[in-house]
């Protein structure tokens, strides 16, 4: 489960941009620590604050003056943040009436955050039950104001499954009983978003593309810090209000008018667009996630959420609410300011380095090998032994997993700022094509199968953990490496039965 919506997931990173004189602002967390938490009257639940829509309203509550209370699974999931001595945690699963009512007692808003990602086949009876239970809970207590951030959508369309569920949340929520606010957004631009991550990784690493037809769906993109602004301003509506608002930023373009934006803030060339009708949401959510660090499911509910023009049908909220004093943020900046919190993008030289490194460690083990050599005809070979042909095409897949997945787990370690774990990551790597490599080399030019036995039962232990290592970043990665430590170890029993076989040789 994460708080976040598949258009909404967002992290608050508004900087400065490219060659502005940073200033210093103040820690708006700096002045709470030594207040009373009496002085501060009203108190905010805020649901799926372990996520990042969730971890960055709270500093924003805290600075507006709110006495903040989190619900949350596992308290771990909040220590690290550094608002976590600031607030009251309840530990306890939104799925259990007693918890959720012991968390919203007293409170003046409700923040329901709480959103199912992925391909889970159950995540909308999940996300309905959730809501009811927050529904019901919120009404006994007579909570004031729920609060709760949903996507963007045109009226009377046909809407993604993921989309039509966040849709229902809302529906359940405003239908509770309880006043309720439901902020309806777009993409939102900030670091740590997943469809500002999608953008951003498109943008920078493919400077010519086949894509979708939806990049020519029109999109009203909105800076994380508006997003921020209107989801605290919202707790303080007039009671008499339960209906939803639209949010958006100042500018309406196209998905593709906003790759080139993107290119054009960061200073790359224009990009080469072709758009085809025939990639649908399921296929391009996997093109997507082959290309960037965004997993595929959850790239699927962001390509389903753009598949219709996402554009505000009204701005009413803006009555209720003062914008900030220079006016919303428009998309250039919000995406220079996004970019100031964001981990460097390597993806395109770590792809580069491992294709030639697992390039050349194929290419050494075929020039090594020789089963023409009449000292390979020679050998007695067990009856299991797979036909020769069997070999080269094995490994070439082989080596194309190495790479894709070694790519794949690097930029994903990367993307979540996991340096040190990349790094341990790449010389790992290395080491294993170097004894994959050693293995044709005792084989096929020493001649000596023990020695390859050897070698063999070496590379299975180095290709697990290789594995092991992949399915840290991503269960799905390591997986899909799974078969390269298997078919190791059937080349390490392979080469001690021929070792056994041929003693005297």
């Amino acid at each position: 489960m994460t708080e976040d919506s598949p258009l909404l997931d967002s992290a608050l990173a508004i900087g400065r941009a490219p060659g502005e004189q940073e200033t210093p602002h103040p820690d708006p967390l700096a002045h709470q620590a030594d207040r009373d938490p009496a002085e501060l009257a009203q108190l905010a639940l805020v649901t799926g604050a372990s996520g990042y829509v969730g971890g960055q309203l709270i500093p924003a509550l805290l600075a507006a003056g709110w006495r903040v209370r989190v619900l949350t699974r596992r308290r771990s999931g909040v220590a690290a943040h550094p608002w976590a001595h600031l607030v009251e945690v309840f530990e306890g699963d939104a799925a259990d009436p007693v918890a959720v009512g012991a968390a919203l007692a007293g409170a003046d808003v409700a923040y329901y955050l709480i959103h199912s990602m992925g391909d889970a086949a159950d995540y909308a009876a999940r996300d309905r039950e959730l809501a009811h239970t927050f529904a019901t809970a919120a009404r006994a207590a007579r909570v004031p104001r729920i609060v709760y951030l949903s996507g963007l959508h045109p009226a009377g369309a046909t809407l993604s499954p993921h989309l039509a569920s966040r849709v229902e949340v809302g529906r359940i929520l405003l239908d509770s009983g309880v006043p309720t606010a439901v902020l309806q957004a777009a993409v939102v631009l900030g670091s740590g978003s997943a469809s500002f991550d999608m953008l951003r990784y498109l943008a920078g690493r493919l400077p010519a593309m086949v894509a979708p037809k939806w990049l020519r769906s029109r999109v009203q993109p909105i800076a994380v810090a508006d997003v921020l602004g209107a989801l605290v301003g919202a707790a303080t509506l007039p009671t008499d209000v339960n209906r939803t608002f639209d949010i958006g930023g100042p500018e309406v373009m196209t998905y593709e008018e906003m790759l080139q934006r993107f290119a054009a803030v960061t200073g790359l060339r224009r990009r080469v667009i072709v758009t085809l009708p025939v990639l649908t949401p399921g296929l391009a959510s996997h093109w997507v996630g082959l290309v960037t660090p965004v997993d595929a499911g959850v790239a699927k509910p962001l390509v389903g959420s753009l598949v219709h023009d996402v554009v505000c049908a009204e701005n009413d909220l803006d009555s209720y609410l003062t914008d900030p004093p220079a006016g919303k943020i428009g998309f250039d900046d919000a995406v220079r300011s996004a970019l100031a919190d964001a981990p460097a993008d390597h993806g395109l030289r770590d792809a580069a380095g491992v294709v030639a490194a697992t390039a050349l460690s194929a290419g050494l083990g075929a020039l090594a090998t020789s089963p023409a050599s009449r000292w390979y005809r020679d050998l007695d070979l067990p009856a299991w032994q797979p036909p020769q042909s069997v070999f080269p095409a094995v490994w070439t897949l082989l080596y194309a997993d190495i790479a894709l997945v070694s790519a794949r787990t690097l930029s994903t370690l990367e993307h979540e700022r996991a340096a040190a774990q990349a790094t341990r990551y790449r010389r790992a790597l290395a080491a294993n094509l170097a004894l994959n490599t050693a293995w044709s080399l005792t084989f096929w030019r020493a001649r000596s199968p023990a020695l390859a036995a050897a070698t063999a039962g070496i590379l299975t232990l180095s290709a697990a953990d290789l594995a092991r290592r992949a399915a840290q970043a991503d269960r799905g990665l390591g997986c899909t490496l799974a078969p390269y430590p298997l078919w190791c170890g059937f080349a390490t029993a392979l080469s001690g039965a021929i070792a056994r076989r041929n003693r005297v040789r």
